[in-house]
């Protein structure tokens, strides 16, 4: 079966410093984008149309401040699956708020998922509630005891 043939879509200069500063500030207002690419807001609305249309922007969301996001408990737990379950693990798993980001992986794991919970029973039920998910054959976890470099999170 031939690869896609479907080219990524080319981004140039202007589109890299909308993306740089929508993640900066997903919030910032066409005017203010408009103003600081020098560019008109006309043209800033049809770029994100276009990056949006082409899924180079897939969402906008809301990063956490420190304290928050230390708060409660943070795991990365590898997902072993039964061949041909993926797609079943990933329906059930898709449904848990907890699961912060779901990955598919080269290695010893399927998959590799970033949980975050409020305590350490609330994460032994939920890798309970993973471990009984249909397709599952096995999970490895390891807890988050310090984040050394997060570049998700500005300044």
């Amino acid at each position: 079966m031939p690869l896609s043939t479907t080219r990524p879509p080319v981004l140039d200069e202007i589109d890299r410093q909308l993306i740089a500063a929508l993640q900066l500030n997903a919030r910032e207002s066409v005017a203010v984008l408009a103003r600081q690419l020098g560019i008109a807001r006309t043209t800033v609305t049809s770029r994100l149309a276009r990056l949006e249309k082409t899924r180079i922007i897939t969402g906008y969301g809301v990063r956490l401040g420190q304290r928050v996001a230390d708060g409660g408990l943070q795991a990365y737990v590898g997902i072993t699956v039964q061949p041909r379950s993926g797609k079943e693990v990933l329906r059930r798993l898709s449904v848990l708020p907890q699961v912060q980001q779901l990955c598919a992986v080269s290695g010893e794991f399927d998959y590799v998922a970033w949980l975050r919970t409020e305590s350490p029973e609330q994460l032994d039920q939920l890798l309970d509630l993973i471990g009984s998910v249909e397709g599952v054959e096995k999970t490895t976890t390891s807890i988050i005891l310090s984040s050394k470099i997060d570049r998700s999170q500005p300044g």
